[in-house]
């Protein structure tokens, strides 16, 4: 495993997400839309102000260490204009951005791509900058239907598409670290627990593009990992298709001498997950996580089990605007 630094502190963004809630409260650490748009320069509230919630995800992770900083994109959610939407409206410096990660090879995650290096480049003057793929992500997928057949999913840009718009594909299944080792994405993540079983019913294309495949595991998804100085290792997952379990469990064992602090991402608990909501919410327990953010493809039930079980001073949802400080 590479040798991740430490940094001084770390705030992640959530640039798109399902939700939308700044109404509810959140721990002192947690910054919610409204504020963040004031920040951004909102200066009356409105309707036109506020972001957009969308199936998918994106996170602008920013890591600090001295008087240096450095930012990942992680995702770039479902469809092109919410990136440049709710980018506009919290002030995304996307000139800032230094590198890319691109979790697996769903839409939801990776529609907004194109447009995000556009505003990238545009931003930082046309400078490339690395794009982190795993070389499963680009063949279709489908995902079964409740009364039999399949409904395809539509392809994610290729690295060729993405080199055109800016980005230096690193396609690899090797964990990497970069940006001054203050980040990691993680290799495959290797399953292991009894009961997460990954995404029951999902198909890929054959090789040759004839066919369809079962494709239960989703095996090039990665995690993102950043170790902050004197708290632990805080880990970005997507959308856990190996199971949330095996994501800590594998950032676990690959930084064995230093505790995990947070979890935030979609932890993939709803639909034909919801029936493993109990076992995966007692075993998170057993990591002593400081905080754990749930949202996206987590779903109600789960989200509402785990601040049941963990209390509203661990467990503070994901919305599309907050900023988390860690």
């Amino acid at each position: 495993m590479p040798t991740l630094q430490p940094v001084d502190r770390l705030e992640f963004q959530i640039l798109i997400d399902n939700l939308t809630d700044s109404l509810s409260t959140a721990p002192p650490n947690v910054t919610l839309e409204w504020t963040a748009l004031m920040r951004a320069g909102m200066r009356q509230l409105s309707g036109r102000c506020q972001c957009c919630a969308n199936h998918g995800l994106a996170v602008v992770v920013k890591a600090f260490r001295g008087a240096a900083s450095r930012v990942v994109l992680f995702d770039a959610g479902p469809v092109e204009f919410a990136v440049e939407y709710n980018g506009t409206r919290l002030g995304i410096d996307f000139a800032s951005i230094d590198a890319v990660v691109l979790s697996h090879g769903h839409w939801d995650h990776a529609g907004g791509l194109p447009i995000a290096f556009d505003l990238i480049t545009k931003a930082n003057g046309g400078r490339a900058i690395p794009c982190y793929l795993h070389p499963g992500m680009f063949r279709q997928r489908a995902l079964p239907l409740t009364g039999g057949g399949l409904l395809p999913i539509r392809e994610i840009p290729s690295p060729d598409d993405l080199a055109a718009k800016g980005a230096v594909p690193v396609v690899t299944t090797e964990a990497q670290v970069l940006l001054d080792d203050m980040f990691l994405v993680s290799g495959e993540i290797p399953r292991m627990t009894r009961y997460e079983k990954g995404f029951p019913g999902h198909k890929r294309r054959s090789e040759d593009g004839q066919s369809w495949e079962d494709d239960p595991l989703i095996m090039d998804e990665r995690f993102l990992a950043v170790h902050v100085g004197g708290k632990g290792i805080v880990v970005l997952t997507a959308c856990s298709h190996a199971g949330i379990i095996n994501v800590l469990k594998h950032a676990q064992s690959s930084f064995p001498a230093i505790p995990l602090y947070a979890v935030a991402g979609g932890f993939h608990l709803a639909g034909g997950n919801e029936k493993i909501i109990a076992e995966s919410v007692r075993d998170i327990g057993t990591f002593g996580l400081t905080l754990i953010a749930p949202g996206h493809c987590t779903g109600w039930r789960a989200v509402n089990a785990l601040a049941n079980a963990y209390g509203d001073s661990t467990v503070a949802p994901l919305a599309v605007g907050k900023i988390f400080a860690i």
